[in-house]
């Protein structure tokens, strides 16, 4: 039997530390303000690299396959004419943007995780549209073409967005759509996260961007039967970041976690309330009704 020192074990030791990998100061959840729009940006490590996914101010969320670390940097090519080079300090992530000879710096914070409890209780719904014209509601540029026809919010055109006044964190929020074939909308939960409506052809969009999707992020794990032209009843709840979203009496989002702000995001400060909003910048013919809301009770 051979005896080792307790010197051996002590050295044995304090050495182990020296092989563990320190954490990315990069990894996790990103937000910034871009003027009157916002950028999401997420970071892990699997397998030893990084994993990169970018959400622009438009569009969908998208992985980074360009990426390289120099220095204290790691920079992104995000696009053949976009690249961020990236600083943290803390909680806190400093961007060079660099966009041909172009150049402007931006400031991000990690995401707030918004893990809350659901309420005990809700307040009784109440109306969010009169049906009678648009109080409560304003539009989000000079070209809109919102009204009140037949009791229903009705947008004629393609042109402004449209918001409510009031501002909201957790909610239950009931809205019925109607949404004829080819057209393309959203609804927007505190400004931030857009469940999708749409009837485009299917090769038009992936099931992660059809009617039901949390654009770009999450796919319904149920496929409801489209149906152009009559009514879909949405019943969301969204609690921190967690959203379960029932379509036409069948649940298709079952409490799942939204990772981050999708395109159209009016600004990325999760952790604040916002308001809903109804896209109207892409297509008309779009009609809404029964929108109520119920809140955390007291």
């Amino acid at each position: 039997m051979h005896l080792v020192s307790r010197s051996f074990f002590a050295t044995l030791i304090f050495l182990i530390p020296a092989f563990v990998s320190a954490k990315s100061p990069f990894e996790g959840r990103w937000n910034f303000n871009v003027g009157n729009r916002a950028n999401w940006l997420g970071i892990t490590e699997k397998n030893g690299t990084m994993d990169v996914w970018f959400q622009p101010t438009g569009g969908n969320v998208y992985q980074v396959k360009e990426f390289r670390t120099d220095g204290s940097k790691l920079i992104l090519t995000l696009t053949k004419t976009l690249i961020w080079e990236l600083e943290t300090s803390g909680d806190t992530m400093n961007v060079v943007q660099k966009r041909g000879a172009a150049v402007t710096k931006l400031a991000g914070i990690r995401a707030p995780e918004l893990k809350r409890s659901e309420p005990k209780a809700w307040s009784a719904p109440e109306a969010l549209f009169n049906s009678k014209d648009l109080t409560g509601w304003e539009p989000m540029g000079a070209d809109s073409h919102w009204t009140v026809k037949d009791k229903l919010l009705t947008n004629l055109e393609h042109g402004a967005n449209l918001k409510t006044t009031r501002k909201f964190d957790d909610f239950k929020v009931h809205f019925e759509a109607n949404c004829p074939d080819h057209a393309n909308s959203g609804f927007y939960l505190r400004g931030r996260y857009e469940i999708q409506l749409e009837y485009e052809p299917l090769s038009s969009n992936p099931p992660e961007r059809r009617i039901g999707s949390v654009y770009g992020r999450i796919t319904p794990k149920v496929d409801l039967p489209r149906k152009p032209g009559e009514w879909d009843i949405f019943d969301v709840t969204l609690v921190g970041r967690t959203l379960t979203v029932v379509r036409n009496g069948v649940t298709t989002i079952d409490h799942q976690e939204i990772e981050g702000i999708t395109g159209g995001a009016l600004d990325a400060n999760e952790a604040e309330p916002g308001p809903f909003y109804i896209q109207g910048d892409h297509t008309g013919g779009l009609k809404f009704r029964n929108i109520t809301v119920a809140l955390p009770r007291k």
